[in-house]
């Protein structure tokens, strides 16, 4: 770090004269410039980096209660499962989820919802999640396979500081209640989805 002597401070007389203060309006400051605009994103890059982690989650992730593959054509459209996990109030049902990435991915977070019904303090009635590695805590480091387990990790250790639906969040300390509640929307999410 450079250290530069206040010139101005040690001797009054070497003080430069005042400057004008006002910029003109044409003038923009150095941190309101916009940005340039990054490279253009390589797609097959993506591609290969999505193939690889398919083939990943494929090898390992079904013996962890997790599934994820590509929803139809797309690699970038993805359709995961989550199974509750062992010991848990979500223990015996099993989640649908949609993985979207983007085309900058891994270096913007993949948009994740449930598909399925899902009574969660970190999930809306609209599937979708409320998880720091989907926003801001994201990491280019994190893969399918990271996200899916996280999710499966949340729902037994929900962030009760930041719940997306209330009235899970305030029921989660009666276990039997919320258990029902978990039972009564998962059930009747599976109804509508036969009809």
């Amino acid at each position: 770090m450079e250290v530069r002597s206040n010139s101005a401070a040690e001797n009054p007389s070497a003080a430069s004269p005042p400057q004008n203060r006002h910029r003109p309006s044409s003038a923009v400051p150095p941190s309101k410039k916009p940005l340039a605009s990054p490279q253009p994103v390589d797609t097959t890059s993506v591609s290969q980096r999505l193939q690889k982690e398919l083939m990943a989650l494929m090898m390992s992730g079904g013996d962890l209660g997790v599934s994820a593959f590509p929803d139809g054509e797309s690699i970038f459209t993805w359709i995961g499962t989550i199974e509750g996990g062992k010991g848990t109030l979500y223990e015996g049902l099993s989640y649908k989820l949609s993985l979207r990435f983007p085309l900058d991915y891994p270096f913007k977070p993949p948009q994740v919802k449930f598909e399925s019904m899902c009574f969660h303090p970190n999930v809306d009635q609209f599937g979708n999640i409320c998880l720091d590695i989907l926003q801001d805590k994201w990491s280019s480091a994190y893969d399918c396979r990271t996200i899916l387990l996280s999710i499966q990790s949340l729902l037994e250790e929900p962030n009760l500081e930041s719940p997306l639906n209330s009235y899970a969040a305030a029921l989660w300390n009666d276990k039997e209640d919320y258990r029902r509640m978990i039972h009564k929307q998962f059930f009747a999410g599976e109804a509508l989805e036969s009809n």
